[in-house]
C-alpha cells in the first residue's frame, strides 16, 4: 500500500517529516488522524523506525482504538497476531502510564497491583476523611474537596505545597483532607485517575534511570489533540521527549474548549518557544463542510486574540447560505426545527432523522425541544444527557411532588425516604415493610407508626418520625402554593438543593436542570393554588410515558456543543444563541472565558457538512426565569454575506444586520443623572473601548460586551460612562 495516497500536499509535508519537533495545526475536519496514523506508518515502512520505539497519546479508548486500526491496515498487520512488536505503543495518557506504573512504582513504596479508584471510590474515600476528621459534610462537601484536589493534582501541587495556596475556610480545610486522603489510598494501595499522570511523573523525576530506559524506548511521539493537555500531561510528555526531540503534537487552539477540566491553551500556543527548531504545517484544507460554512465560522473565531491564525478552504461547490432564524419564545424555536427537519426529509437528499443534530451550550436547554419533538412524532436521542425527565434530579423532585399528592405512593416514597439521606438502611426499611404487610398497611401509615415497630431503635424511629412531619407540613403548605412554588419548597426545605450545589460541575447542570422544571410549572401557576399541582403532575406524567421513544439509530440528534466535538452531522441546528446561555453568562465578565464561549461557537458551527442553522428567540424561560436576552454577540460577528434571514416566521427570509432584530427594548429605571435610556441589546459605542452590545443593565450599570476581544466585557455606571447608544 502506498502510505502517501490519497493525501494532499500539507498532509504529506507532515507525514514525511522524520526527525525534529513538528506542530501540525489541524483545522476542523482537515484530515487530522489521517495524517497522524500515516505519519506513524511512514515512519516505520519507509524509514525503519521500529514499531516499539513510537508512541502514540491519545484522550479517548475510542480515539486510541482507532488509531490502532487505521495504523494496522496500512502496515498489513492482524491485530489478532503479534501485536505488541508489529504496532506502536498507542493509548490514551492514562493507560500509557498505568503500563509504566505497574512495573515501577514500587520505587515509591506503592505496589505494584495497586488498585485504581473511579469517581464513586473516592467520593467514599474521602467523606471518611471528612468524617474522621469530624468535620460537616454539608460544610465541607466531597464533591467539591475532589475537584480541588483533582485541579491540584492537574498542575502538579501536592499536599504541602498545596498549603500555601489555602486562603479561605474551605481551602484551608482541603489543604487538611488532601495529605489524609493521600494517606488513605496508599494504605488502600490504590491511585486515583489524577495520580496515574502524577505519579509517573514523580517517577521519572526521582529515578532519572526510568525516565531515560524510556526516553530510550519511545524515540518518536505523537500526541493527538494537544490543545487539550493539562500541566500535568505537558510535563509528561516533554520529560519524554526531552532527549531525541522527536515529538509531534497535531491540534488545533481554535477547539480547545476544555479550560473547566484542567486543559490550557498555553501548551499548544508554546509549543514553538519550547522547541525553537519546530516545523510548523498548516492543515487548512477541509473536507467536511461547505465553504459557506467555513466562512461563517471563521468570522466568529477570527476575534479571538488567543490563536495561531488560519483559513479553512474547500474544494466542495456550492452550499446554501447560513440560516440565522428568530423565534418568539423557546417553544417556537423548537417548533421552527421541528418543521424544517419535517420539510427537509421529504424535500431534500437527506431523507433519515440520523442526519439532522440539534447543538445546544447546556442540558436544560433539551426539555422544551423534546416536548416539541414528541408531540411531532420524531424520533431523538440524546447523546453525552439523558432525557429531560429521566434525569435523576427531576425523578427526585417529582417523587417528592407524587408523595406529597399521594403518600401512599410507595414506588415515590421509597425514591426520597434517603434522598437526602436520613441513614434509613435497608434493615429499617425492610422491617417497616414486614409490618405493614402483616398489619395491611400502606408503607406510608406503617411510618406512621414507627415507634411500635418492633427492630427499629429510637434514633431511626425519631429519624422516620421527622420525615413523616415534613411531608405533612409539604402538604398543608400546598394547598396554599402553586405548582412552581412547591417545587421551590420541595428543594429548600428537604435539603436536596443543598444536597446537590455542592460546587461541582455536575451540581450546577443538576440545579439548571431544575431550574428549567421550573420553568415547566411555571404555566400552571395561573389556576388555584390547591389545583395547580395536581394537574401540573397528570400533564408530566403523560410527558414522561410518551420520553420511551424507540431508540433506533434513525433518530434526530440532541447534544451538547461539548459532545459534540469531533463529529459531523448533514444538517447543523444550534439553538439558543443569545447572550447568557451561548455565549454561557458565567463567560461575560471575563476576556479568557469568552474567547473559550468563541471556540465552542466555532466547534458547534463546524460540525455541519451541508446546511447550518443558527437560532434565537425574543423571549426565553429557563432555570425558572423569563427572561428577553440580547441575540448572542457571535450572531454580529457573522458577515451578512454569508446569511440568509428568517425574522417573520416560516418562509419570511430577507437579509437583515443582527441590530435590526433585537429585541423590542424594553426601557429601565435609570438612578438620578441619567440623561438616556439604554436597554439589553442595545447597540452602544464608546470612546475608548469602541462599539458593543448591552447584555444587562441594574440600577443604572450596564454589562457591556465590547467587539474587540483585548477589551471583553465591561461593567460601566451609565451616569458617568461616555456611552452612546447606536440607532
Amino acid at each position: 500500500m502506498n502510505i502517501l495516497e490519497n493525501l494532499n500536499d500539507k498532509q504529506i509535508e507532515a507525514v514525511t517529516h522524520f526527525t525534529g519537533p513538528l506542530l501540525v495545526i489541524a483545522g476542523a475536519g482537515s484530515g487530522k488522524t489521517r495524517a497522524l496514523t500515516h505519519r506513524i506508518a511512514w515512519l516505520i515502512e519507509e524509514k525503519g523506525v521500529n514499531p516499539w520505539n513510537v508512541l502514540a497519546v491519545t484522550f479517548t479508548n475510542k480515539a486510541a482504538n482507532e488509531m490502532k486500526n487505521r495504523i494496522a491496515r496500512l502496515l498489513s498487520v492482524d491485530l489478532e497476531g503479534n501485536y505488541d512488536s508489529s504496532i506502536p505503543s498507542v493509548g490514551t495518557f492514562h493507560s500509557i502510564c498505568v503500563r509504566i506504573l505497574r512495573k515501577h512504582i514500587q520505587l515509591l513504596d506503592f505496589e505494584n497491583s495497586f488498585g485504581i479508584y473511579d469517581m464513586t471510590d473516592q467520593q467514599i474515600l474521602v467523606k471518611r476523611v471528612i468524617e474522621d476528621m469530624n468535620l460537616d459534610v454539608k460544610r465541607v462537601n466531597p464533591k467539591a474537596v475532589l475537584a480541588h484536589i483533582s485541579n491540584a493534582k492537574n498542575q502538579l501541587i501536592g499536599p504541602e505545597e498545596y498549603k500555601s495556596y489555602a486562603n479561605d475556610y474551605f481551602s484551608e480545610k482541603v489543604a487538611e483532607i488532601y495529605p489524609l486522603y493521600q494517606k488513605a489510598l496508599m494504605q488502600s494501595s490504590a491511585l486515583d485517575f489524577d495520580d496515574i499522570i502524577m505519579k509517573t511523573v514523580e517517577l521519572f523525576q526521582r529515578f532519572p534511570d526510568v525516565l531515560y530506559q524510556y526516553q530510550e524506548k519511545f524515540k518518536f511521539i505523537s500526541v493527538d489533540e494537544y490543545q487539550d493537555t493539562n500541566k500535568a500531561q505537558y510535563v509528561l510528555i516533554k520529560m519524554l521527549a526531552e532527549k531525541y526531540q522527536n515529538i509531534c503534537v497535531i491540534g488545533d487552539v481554535d477547539q480547545s474548549i476544555y479550560s473547566w477540566r484542567g486543559a490550557t491553551i498555553k501548551n499548544i500556543l508554546d509549543f514553538e518557544s519550547d522547541y525553537p527548531d519546530v516545523k510548523v504545517v498548516m492543515l487548512e484544507q477541509n473536507y467536511r463542510s461547505t465553504q459557506v460554512i467555513l466562512d461563517s465560522a471563521n468570522c466568529v473565531i477570527r476575534k479571538n486574540s488567543q490563536r495561531k491564525e488560519k483559513k479553512l478552504w474547500t474544494e466542495k461547490e456550492g452550499g446554501e447560505k447560513v440560516q440565522h432564524w428568530l423565534a418568539d419564545n423557546e417553544r417556537h424555536e423548537g417548533q421552527m426545527i421541528a418543521t424544517e427537519i419535517e420539510k427537509a426529509l421529504l424535500t431534500s437528499e437527506y431523507p433519515a432523522y440520523k442526519d439532522y443534530v440539534v447543538l445546544y451550550r447546556t442540558n436544560a436547554q433539551s426539555r422544551v425541544l423534546e416536548e416539541v419533538f414528541m408531540r411531532h412524532g420524531i424520533p431523538y436521542k440524546i447523546v453525552g444527557g439523558i432525557k429531560f425527565y429521566s434525569r435523576k434530579e427531576i425523578k427526585d423532585i417529582l417523587a417528592y411532588l407524587k408523595v406529597i399528592q399521594n403518600p401512599n405512593d410507595s414506588v415515590s416514597l421509597f425514591r426520597i425516604i434517603n434522598t437526602p439521606t436520613r441513614k434509613l438502611g435497608a434493615k429499617t426499611l425492610d422491617t417497616i415493610r414486614e409490618f405493614a404487610v402483616r398489619h395491611n398497611l400502606s408503607f406510608y401509615n406503617a411510618m406512621l407508626l414507627a415507634h411500635e415497630i418492633e427492630g427499629i431503635n429510637d434514633t431511626k424511629a425519631n429519624s422516620i418520625e421527622n420525615f413523616v412531619k415534613l411531608i405533612k407540613e409539604l402538604q398543608s403548605k400546598s394547598k396554599e402554593t402553586t405548582a412552581s412554588g412547591m417545587i421551590k419548597l420541595v428543594l429548600n426545605d428537604t435539603g436536596y438543593k443543598k444536597m446537590i450545589d455542592d460546587g461541582s460541575v455536575e451540581g450546577e447542570s443538576r440545579l439548571e436542570n431544575i431550574g428549567e422544571f421550573i420553568s415547566v410549572a411555571h404555566k400552571y401557576d395561573e389556576l388555584e393554588a390547591g389545583v395547580s399541582l395536581n394537574i401540573f403532575l397528570e400533564e408530566v406524567s403523560l410527558i414522561s410515558d410518551l420520553d420511551s421513544l424507540d431508540d433506533d439509530d434513525n433518530a434526530v440528534t440532541f447534544m451538547t456543543v461539548h459532545s459534540a466535538k469531533g463529529l459531523e452531522f448533514p444538517n447543523v441546528f444550534i439553538a439558543g444563541l443569545e447572550e447568557g446561555i451561548f455565549p454561557h453568562n458565567r463567560s461575560l465578565m471575563d476576556p479568557n472565558e469568552i474567547e473559550e464561549e468563541r471556540r465552542l461557537m466555532y466547534v458547534a458551527m463546524t460540525r455541519a457538512m451541508e446546511r447550518l442553522y443558527l437560532l434565537h428567540a425574543r423571549n426565553r424561560t429557563l432555570y425558572g426565569e423569563s427572561r428577553a436576552n440580547a441575540p448572542s454577540q457571535f450572531l454580529a460577528d457573522i458577515d451578512e454575506e454569508f446569511v440568509e434571514a428568517n425574522f417573520g416566521g416560516h418562509g419570511a427570509r430577507q437579509h437583515i444586520a443582527i441590530e435590526d432584530i433585537v429585541d423590542r427594548p424594553v426601557p429601565v429605571e435609570l438612578e438620578k443623572g441619567v440623561d438616556f435610556e439604554v436597554s439589553s441589546g442595545d447597540k452602544v459605542s464608546h470612546n475608548v473601548f469602541g462599539s458593543g452590545i448591552v447584555v444587562n443593565v441594574t440600577g443604572g450599570v450596564a454589562t457591556v460586551a465590547f467587539d474587540d476581544p483585548q477589551v471583553g466585557v465591561k461593567k460601566l455606571a451609565l451616569s458617568v460612562a461616555p456611552l452612546k447608544v447606536i440607532k
